[in-house]
């Protein structure tokens, strides 16, 4: 599956399951986004594992205090932690930009191409 497919098949998954009954702003999709961010940064202040309560996830840590609590269902693990949450706010992007039908490996590509001749620290950026 390339990127493109990707994305498709997630905002597919996100129409199926309601989160596009009715049109979401920009502004919504970027407060959601951040949102899943913000959710990835409290796991890392909370010290946890970049990646627990889903044992089947290469670099999972499955021994973690705690890992299947949050399991919305009989048996089941949600995977948690810091790549976790940052996998979502990726997820969310995907969602909007096949909702916008965007060639989403063309642009990476073309953006990191751009990056690759850009100056060191983009002429003295600090971040």
């Amino acid at each position: 599956m390339n990127v493109n497919e990707f994305a498709k098949d997630v905002h597919e998954n996100a129409v199926a399951h309601g989160w596009w009954d009715t049109a979401r702003s920009f502004p919504e999709v970027a407060a959601l986004i951040n949102s899943e961010v913000s959710e990835a940064l409290e796991e890392w202040r909370d010290g946890n594992p970049a990646i627990y309560g889903c044992c089947g996830i290469p670099g999972a840590v499955c021994e973690f205090e705690g890992a299947c609590d949050k399991g919305e269902k009989t048996g089941t693990c949600k995977p948690e932690g810091v790549a976790v949450e940052l996998c979502d706010a990726v997820i969310r992007i995907f969602d909007y930009l096949a909702y916008l039908g965007v060639d989403v490996e063309a642009v990476l590509t073309a953006k990191h191409e751009y990056n690759k001749g850009r100056e060191y620290r983009h002429g003295g950026k600090r971040a």
